[in-house]
């Protein structure tokens, strides 16, 4: 770690000053309000967490980010005005500066690099940080008029969206508990949640898709994260609306997002096949393993090397296959679908078969010459 990462130049005094006073007032209310806490109170901050999160993952992050699905201008108006509840700035600001993230992950030029420690990433970069906002990353959303009135006026929003939640607490607890539940308490909880994506996520976890990059798989961060603890999916599918795909992934905002397109509130979902999946990886996996395997000497190293790239060939043979008779299934007739059906189950089972020895063989290879894949 460099110098200037571990004592970043603050820049950014006003972000400071409000993140300490909010820290400060966690610490110095709670023995006031601590007798007084109700469920009530534990609803108020429930209730804001998740509206306020949800509006950054759903809205903030696969939406205005991504694009990974359209959105009516409802949903918009929606995930616009409950993000504000969570400080975390503007959509543009806030896209423009994760799409510079996934464009320059893990060097000099991704704003959170977690290449430059762990805080840095998770909350001292934004001291220090200061923006070259550039146009053509967001040209999309500067054409968006409700995410350009947003920004124009989001302080006058952030701040009467916390004073409506402080009114509506006050009128089922007294004022003090109403403002720790549901202003210092929420937005310190939004804060450290969502930084920690790019911090934990980048630092403890597995590395199911991606292994070449930092992000990592983290189920437990997923929990308070409103399912972006999938982070190392997520960035090797980045347009994927999901970031937990399998069944059990617990994933609020796929949830979130998988509903309301049958409400007709969102549209034009991206997701990745199976099949699709497994390709790319195998494709990645592939370059990755026999360029290291090729610089080993024995005759082990050759053996393993040739076979990988037998089936690799042989998988994305078949995956391409599949891939081509799903997208043939969608405008076929009756009976050409019975019958690519039945060539698509048994394709689909021989790339079952290469897949599980190729997911063998790999992790063999790497145990065995303590490769990275």
């Amino acid at each position: 770690m460099s110098k200037s990462s571990q004592h970043p130049r603050i820049r950014n005094w006003p972000f400071l000053i409000f993140i300490v006073s909010y820290h400060l007032l966690l610490v110095a209310l709670l023995p006031l309000v601590i007798g007084q806490f109700t469920w009530a109170a534990l609803t108020l901050f429930l209730v804001t967490f998740i509206v306020g999160g949800l509006s950054i993952t759903a809205g903030y992050h696969r939406l205005f980010t991504h694009r990974a699905y359209a959105a009516h201008p409802v949903y918009e108006w929606a995930v616009l005005i409950g993000s504000t509840m969570a400080f975390q700035w503007t959509a543009l600001s806030w896209a423009h500066d994760h799409r510079l993230h996934h464009k320059h992950v893990d060097t000099d030029k991704d704003p959170y690099s977690i290449k430059k420690g762990f805080w840095y990433a998770h909350v001292l970069w934004m001291l220090s940080y200061q923006q070259d906002f550039q146009e053509r990353l967001v040209p999309d959303l500067m054409k968006n008029p409700r995410v350009m009135f947003q920004h124009r006026y989001y302080l006058l929003l952030a701040v009467l969206s916390n004073l409506a939640v402080f009114g509506i607490g006050c009128l089922f607890m007294p004022p003090l508990v109403a403002f720790y539940a549901g202003v210092v308490a929420r937005i310190f909880a939004l804060h450290h949640c969502t930084w920690s994506i790019n911090s934990l996520a980048h630092t403890i976890g597995s590395k199911t898709y991606a292994k070449e990059l930092s992000a990592v798989d983290n189920a437990l961060l997923s929990l308070v994260t409103f399912g972006e603890g999938y982070h190392n999916y997520h960035h090797a599918f980045q347009a994927d609306y999901r970031n937990g795909v399998r069944w059990y992934h617990f994933d609020p905002t796929k949830w979130l997002v998988w509903t309301t397109s049958k409400l007709g509130l969102t549209k034009q979902l991206k997701s990745y096949e199976t099949v699709r999946l497994q390709k790319t990886l195998v494709m990645r996996d592939k370059e990755l393993l026999i360029d290291q395997l090729a610089k080993m000497a024995d005759a082990r190293a050759a053996e393993l090397r040739d076979r990988l790239e037998t089936l690799a060939s042989a998988f994305e043979e078949r995956a391409t296959i599949v891939l081509k008779e799903l997208t043939e299934l969608k405008q076929a007739t009756a009976e050409q679908r019975r019958r690519l059906r039945a060539e698509i189950r048994r394709q689909q089972s021989e790339l079952r078969l290469i897949w599980k020895e190729w997911v063998s063989l790999t992790s063999m290879a790497a145990r065995r010459y303590q490769l990275e894949h």
